[in-house]
């Protein structure tokens, strides 16, 4: 059985992984692409979401080709997936990436609300999960055989998971951003007492990557 991981998730100096009010307009929160500026000039970005041949190629660029490597599944919040709140009203909204999302594998959107699978150009599959996350881990593990599953988002899911001593292995990038508001992702957590350690930290100079690691015993 694969890992359950969280790869490339940004976080600002004041440690929110979000901004304020997202929207249609802000799907990352008011100030939220800044922290991602270390990953929009990567070769691995670039060549996922424009036709072109080129972006930077070295440490931010390998950090992110790792986020991608030996994943089977991804989990995410219904708020990762889109702005919708509530039941959904129909089918229409189908995510915030085109008819070709990234993911290119099955992806267990977290919700309150059901809706049938919604199958996508490239090889991904939204599968909507009602019963909790465990409940979308399960399924998630089951589609991903022997490999890894990657929580992809938002805040609040990654906090759950965590906090239920689930996520294997944790890579957090450091903007060099402040937003003052937002989505905190590591407040109230006890990352020591779950059993994490820092096994990796490099800086570079769009950001500061930091991996961590659960023992087992954690």
């Amino acid at each position: 059985m694969g890992k359950l991981i969280v790869r490339c998730f940004a976080v600002s100096l004041d440690g929110y992984g979000a901004g304020p009010d997202q929207s249609v307009d802000h799907p990352l929160g008011v100030g939220g692409p800044a922290l991602h500026h270390w990953y929009y000039p990567t070769r691995t970005f670039r060549s996922m979401h424009t036709d072109a041949d080129d972006g930077t190629t070295g440490v931010d660029d390998a950090f992110a080709q790792r986020g991608f490597r030996n994943v089977g599944a991804w989990i995410l919040g219904r708020n990762m997936f889109g702005p919708v709140r509530g039941p959904w009203p129909d089918d229409s909204w189908r995510g915030w990436w085109g008819d070709e999302p990234p993911y290119h594998v099955p992806a267990f959107v977290l919700t309150h609300h059901p809706r049938a699978p919604l199958e996508m150009k490239g090889g991904t599959t939204f599968h909507f999960v009602t019963d909790g996350i465990e409940a979308a881990l399960e399924r998630a593990r089951a589609a991903a055989g022997d490999k890894d599953v990657r929580v992809g988002g938002g805040v609040h899911t990654v906090r759950q998971y965590i906090r239920a001593g689930l996520v294997d292995s944790l890579h957090l990038v450091f903007s060099p951003v402040l937003l003052g508001a937002g989505e905190h992702l590591l407040g109230g957590i006890d990352l020591p007492a779950l059993g994490y350690r820092v096994t990796e930290h490099q800086p570079t100079a769009a950001a500061t990557h930091i991996v961590l690691e659960r023992d087992a015993a954690g």
